[in-house]
C-alpha cells in the first residue's frame, strides 16, 4: 500500500466568508457585510440576504468599501468571533473636488 505524504500545509479548516467592509469607526475592528443569493423556498425567486460581522483588523489596513476575507476564530469580545486574513480588493479612493464660487 503506498504511502502518502501528510504535509501540514496552511490550509485551513475554519469557515471562512468574503464581504465588503461598511464600518472602520473602531480601534482594531471592522465591520464586514457579507451578502449571499439564495433561492425563495417556496417561490424559487433569487433574493439576497446579507449579514454584518464584526471582525478582528490589529494592524488598521481594511477601509470602508475594501473586499475582505474574514476568519473564525475564538471570541475575541462580546460580539467580535471573526479575524480579518486578506484584503482582496481595494475601494477605489475618489478625489475630494473643492467647490469655487464664481463670482
Amino acid at each position: 500500500m503506498p504511502e502518502t505524504n501528510t504535509s501540514n500545509s496552511a490550509v485551513s479548516r475554519r469557515n471562512s466568508k468574503v464581504g465588503e467592509v461598511v464600518s472602520t469607526k473602531m480601534q482594531k475592528t471592522i465591520v464586514v457585510e457579507v451578502t449571499r443569493q439564495k433561492a425563495h423556498p417556496l417561490y424559487r425567486r433569487v433574493v439576497s440576504r446579507s449579514k454584518k460581522f464584526y471582525a478582528h483588523d490589529e494592524k488598521g489596513l481594511a477601509h470602508v468599501g475594501d473586499v475582505v476575507r474574514i476568519e473564525e476564530t475564538r471570541p475575541l469580545s462580546r460580539l467580535k468571533r471573526w479575524r480579518l486574513t486578506e484584503i482582496i480588493r481595494k475601494a477605489a479612493l475618489v478625489p475630494q473636488v473643492e467647490e469655487t464660487q464664481a463670482n
